[in-house]
């Protein structure tokens, strides 16, 4: 376990300009509090992290630290950890490859010798590095506009997307089914393949130890995970409510998003904020660029869709193939495009002959997903799969009612939309402005276009 050229440390000093390195032995430093000593013990090491990490990461920490071998002999049975073998740990956490990452995240997952762990430990050790990087982005406040208090439950969901990302190494090692921690003997080879798979974990692991010990948190690469991990939430003047999305799964969406698109979400419409009303769903919907619908329906399923594109009210489907559908609960998953059809995006509304409603993949009448003009209802047909995005049913039942529903503004609007939404017809005619005042009806897109919205 670990490396056994001498020469490690060297080689991996060479992949860092000086300065960075000088911040990681800086930050070893920090740690044993005394720049004379060369080691440190594990309680040392925790009492000196204090908070900053759970103690569960920072134990698997110490472990993977521990298992870096710079002089060719095993250094497991040493109790103390040295600044070289910390200095190499950072860097192949942060810049080395699937091989040299899955010499120090074996011992982070299983603390000893062995070339093979089972899938319950895996599912642990997950679940502690993204709880450890959700500590982190709330304790440092980087969490850009979200909380703890306006999302649902942070824990059912650190548990979701642990086994969602566990799904790929369980099949490859021949699992039926995303929930099989019992699967042992998973090997080294398996671990390096599934870290090149599931570029997630990486990036946990980089956020984890950039924040957690402070080092390199300015570069290009640690700004770019926590973007990709975090967009920033506006929220406009509407007022306060929770999310239907948990962190996890925000973080999970997010990095399936077209990366010019996951630096921003923005509230369009919420049924807690906005009531149920297929007319003001798309008032709030309609010119706002690509957009992420999330619904929970009356079995307390939570599934949804992005939008690649505007939408737009008409008897055609729209769209493009980056589009997909998704599973938050029971099940963490996407679904993207299968090229059997184009049926991406469907909005329609008042016309006689074709359907009123709101839709994604599949075909009129079958749905992937299906929201009724009628509020309230909706269907997720897929007879086993739905054609478009090979997803399975999202509801809880085929037809469904409606518990909630929330729809984000994804990315900056375009200057065309911009100026598109400023050239309301109320704009360029007073009396259609005022006659609707006097009925006392308000301005569907007067909010939309403020530009000015606070981050909550």
């Amino acid at each position: 376990m670990g490396n056994t050229d001498s020469n490690a440390y060297q080689k991996r000093l060479a992949r860092l300009p000086a300065a960075d390195q000088a911040q990681i032995e800086r930050s070893f430093d920090s740690v044993i509090g005394n720049p004379s000593k060369k080691c440190v013990g594990l309680t040392a090491f925790q009492d000196s992290i204090g908070d900053s990490l759970p103690t569960s990461i920072s134990q698997r920490i110490f472990h993977g630290i521990q298992s870096v071998n710079i002089t060719g002999k095993s250094s497991l049975s040493n109790p103390e950890v040295t600044r070289e073998q910390f200095v190499v740990f950072v860097i192949d956490l942060l810049r080395g490859t699937a091989e040299e990452k899955s010499a120090v995240i074996l011992p982070m997952i299983r603390a000893d010798n062995s070339e093979q762990v089972t899938g319950q430990q895996i599912q642990q050790f997950l679940e502690d590095l993204i709880g450890a990087a959700v500590h982190l982005l709330h304790k440092q406040n980087v969490l850009h506009g979200w909380s703890l208090e306006n999302t649902s439950d942070c824990n059912a969901g650190i548990h979701t997307l642990a086994t969602q990302l566990m799904s790929q190494l369980l099949k490859s090692n021949g699992a039926q089914s995303q929930d099989a921690p019992e699967l042992s003997s998973i090997s080294r080879a398996a671990i390096e393949d599934w870290l090149y798979k599931v570029p997630m974990i990486s990036t946990f692991l980089r956020v984890v130890i950039t924040l957690g010990f402070s080092v390199l948190q300015q570069s290009v690469e640690q700004q770019r995970d926590v973007s990709s991990l975090v967009p920033r939430c506006r929220r406009g003047k509407t007022p306060p409510f929770t999310s239907l999305l948990d962190l996890p799964a925000i973080m999970y969406l997010n990095s399936h998003l077209p990366s010019e698109m996951q630096h921003k979400w923005r509230l369009l419409f919420s049924t807690q904020v906005h009531g149920e009303s297929f007319s003001q769903l798309c008032g709030h919907l309609v010119d706002q660029g690509p957009s992420l619908l999330v619904l929970r329906d009356s079995g307390g399923f939570i599934f949804g869709g992005f939008a690649s594109q505007n939408w737009e009210v008409k008897p055609q489907f729209q769209g493009d193939s980056r589009c997909f559908l998704f599973s938050v609960s029971p099940r963490l998953d996407v679904f993207t495009y299968t090229g059997y059809n184009d049926h991406y995006m469907y909005l329609n509304h008042s016309q006689q002959t074709m359907p009123n409603g709101l839709g994604m993949g599949g075909q009129h009448d079958y749905f992937g997903l299906w929201i009724d003009s009628n509020f309230g209802k909706g269907h997720s047909k897929a007879k086993p799969r739905c054609t478009t995005y090979n997803s399975p049913q999202l509801s809880a039942t085929e037809e469904f009612s409606i518990d909630s529903m929330e729809v984000w503004g994804l990315g900056d609007l375009s200057e065309e939309l911009q100026v598109k939404n400023k050239k309301s017809i109320l704009d360029v005619d007073p009396e259609a402005q005022a006659l609707l005042e006097m009925t006392g009806r308000t301005r569907q897109s007067e909010g939309l276009r403020d530009q000015d919205d606070d981050e909550t």
